[in-house]
């Protein structure tokens, strides 16, 4: 267990800060186990065989190679230090089996002097290789994945040779591969740089983005969307939810995995079945800023475990389906940073879906493509072309990544640069993108009202309630119509509480006077007739009118009758009864078997708050505890005290 004994000493020498930053780092592989109570458990963890699979996919050309190098020899000279028992000849007994299987051979390892690995990897003279190939080393021993002994030999987890024995490291490349007509260094051509800059697309993105989202979460707040007893939504479910978002199929799976990511909708048994739903994070959602509600859907992409809008030959499209891809947030890195290393006017355009682009062998020389994915596996070696169907997920990933605004014109956005740093500090990149909501909207004599920019929540819920929303771009245009403002007096607005609240959110404080005209005119017609929920009957002061409803073709079905000049009784229930009137022409109200009259109210949904989420602190207060250095004292009251 020297390897074992080796890393528990590195981690002990570390300060807690350093401590808590690897354990940051590592926070998801290392969330799959308990919570390690010593240094030495912690060690065992991040040596284990799950964590170190999930681990060695984030790692750059350079540190693979170094890593590759050092187990391989590592196991080399375990062999011929103590070489295992030979295997056994054909129709051995069982023991004899048992006897080379427990030998575990193949997991003695033991410590490699760094100029080995270096020579190795044909970085031994002063140079850039053998800078990189140091820094490779440093970059391993800060994360655990390798360790110094006390005379500066390398010793590596057992598990390593037998985790890369599968992986071709090819020669050692100090740097990222460019591609052949990467104009590095030179001047770009006018004519290739695009009308509109990145910035100004990642803008556009986020705009739309932020709208269609809030389409899609509040469709879901009004009606839940049911999923398949075999899991994951059925089609009409996402073609339901696609029109109500005003997105395409493959963008709404990918908005609802995003959403389910962040924890702002959640799968709720129900006797009916499972179904999809907000969680109560989504009110909270729904008051932050613009930028504040985009950034933990962004960071959900950045490590979910799945490519959404990937389909495979097949395969039938669905959401909210746990993925299991655990190569896709490595690929995503690695394909923004190749990216990030392309100047503004030099990128290619994304290739076409279904993807078709053509491959080396067929056109006899390397395309931009192919230059990208050479660039993308030096940054991830693991999880890009070593895995099948490379060209379609990464195509379909460079799209995702263009929709949310990450990618434009063939290179990074501000913002996709600023998620390539760092996921979690997205804050202030989309606060410039995307400006704040408005709480004032612009109404016309025409009745429609404009708001020019994002609605706040309240304001968009008050136009939604008395008008209908007519276009959204840059701009976003509700028309009021008597059906709409009917809409507002059966949800319990009065015309007084309603022109007040519209007056409110006007930018000249006052409304046009067709507006206050239409309002005033549907209110004196509003609840002229009454439906009592008993089974059910329909009352009016107005004889005539109720005269002219029992005569109305198109409520036959209802089966009116007349049983006093006042009231007639209706043969289906009041809800059918509401709609069939309404549908009519009609404007009655629901009335409460007192005599009051009823607020009709939208169904809104919300699940069980989902468990909280890991504190930021957490780390920093796990480090302390595992190198027994006591915390500050602010720290420590932090916890408790907040």
């Amino acid at each position: 267990m020297e390897g074992l004994d080796a890393l528990t000493r590195s981690l002990a020498r570390r300060t807690p800060e350093q401590l808590a930053a690897l354990l940051t780092r590592h926070a998801e592989p290392l969330a799959r186990r308990p919570a390690p109570t010593e240094l030495r458990g912690l060690a065992g963890a991040l040596w284990s065989y799950e964590t170190l699979h999930q681990l060695v996919l984030h790692l750059d050309h350079p540190r693979l190679q170094v890593l590759t190098a050092a187990a391989r020899i590592s196991q080399e000279r375990a062999r011929n230090a103590a070489p295992g028992p030979a295997a056994p000849a054909p129709g051995a007994d069982y023991q004899s089996l048992m006897a080379h299987r427990l030998s575990f051979a193949h997991l003695a390892t033991e410590p490699v002097p760094p100029e080995d690995v270096f020579a190795a990897l044909g970085a031994t003279p002063p140079g850039r290789a053998r800078t990189a190939a140091e820094a490779a080393l440093r970059a391993l021993y800060d994360d655990g994945l390798a360790a110094p002994t006390d005379d500066g030999a390398i010793v590596v987890p057992p598990r390593t040779p037998q985790l890369l024995a599968a992986h071709d490291p090819g020669p050692f490349l100090a740097d990222a591969p460019r591609g052949q007509d990467d104009p590095a260094g030179s001047a770009t051509p006018a004519a290739s740089v695009p009308s509109t800059s990145p910035y100004d697309e990642s803008r556009a993105a986020a705009a739309t983005l932020a709208a269609t989202l809030d389409r899609l979460l509040a469709s879901l707040a009004t009606q839940p969307a049911a999923l398949r007893k075999s899991g994951g939504l059925a089609v009409r479910e996402i073609k339901r939810l696609a029109k109500a978002a005003g997105a395409t199929e493959p963008h709404t799976r990918l908005l609802l995995d995003l959403a389910l990511a962040a924890d702002l909708i959640a799968l709720t048994r129900t006797p009916a079945g499972i179904t999809a739903l907000p969680t109560g994070a989504y009110d909270d959602w729904l008051g932050r800023p613009p930028g504040a509600r985009l950034a933990p859907v962004l960071a959900a992409w950045s490590g979910l475990w799945d490519i959404p809008t990937h389909t495979p030959f097949g395969e039938t499209p669905t959401a909210l389906v746990r993925g299991h891809d655990r190569y896709a947030p490595a690929l995503r890195h690695a394909l923004l940073a190749a990216l990030a290393a392309v100047p503004y006017g030099a990128g290619a355009p994304l290739p076409s879906l279904p993807f078709t682009e053509p491959s080396e062998q067929e056109t006899g020389s390397p395309t931009p493509w192919n230059d990208l994915l050479r660039a993308a596996d030096w940054h991830r070696p693991l999880a890009v072309t070593h895995q099948p169907m490379a060209g379609e997920r990464a195509a379909h990933t460079l799209h995702e990544a263009a929709y949310l605004g990450l990618v434009a014109h063939g290179t990074l956005t501000p913002l996709g640069r600023a998620l390539l740093t760092d996921p979690r500090s997205l804050d202030g990149p989309l606060a410039d993108l995307l400006p704040p909501f408005l709480e004032q909207a612009h109404f016309q004599a025409d009745l429609t009202v404009v708001v020019p920019g994002r609605p706040a929540a309240a304001l968009a819920a008050l136009l939604t309630s008395a008008a209908d929303r007519e276009s959204e771009d840059h701009a976003v245009t509700w028309r009021f119509t008597p059906a709409s403002v009917r809409r507002a007096l059966d949800t319990g607005h009065t015309a007084d509480t309603l022109l007040a609240d519209l007056t409110r959110a006007s930018v000249t404080g006052t409304l046009p006077q067709p507006l206050d005209y239409l309002i005033q005119d549907t209110a004196r017609a509003h609840g002229r007739m009454r439906v009592l929920p008993a089974a059910c009957c329909i009352r009016s002061d107005d004889e005539a009118l109720v005269e002219e409803l029992a005569a109305h073709r198109a409520l036959h079905d209802l089966g009116l009758r007349a049983i006093a000049p006042t009231v007639l009784v209706s043969g289906r229930p009041p809800a059918a009864t509401l709609d069939a009137l309404r549908a009519a022409g009609y404007a009655p109200t629901l009335e409460s078997d007192t005599g009051t009259t009823t607020v009709e109210r939208l169904p809104t949904h919300r699940a069980t708050a989902p468990a909280a989420t890991r504190d930021h602190r957490a780390p920093l207060a796990l480090a302390h505890r595992l190198l027994g250095v006591p915390a500050p004292r602010h720290e420590a009251a932090k916890p408790g005290g907040e």
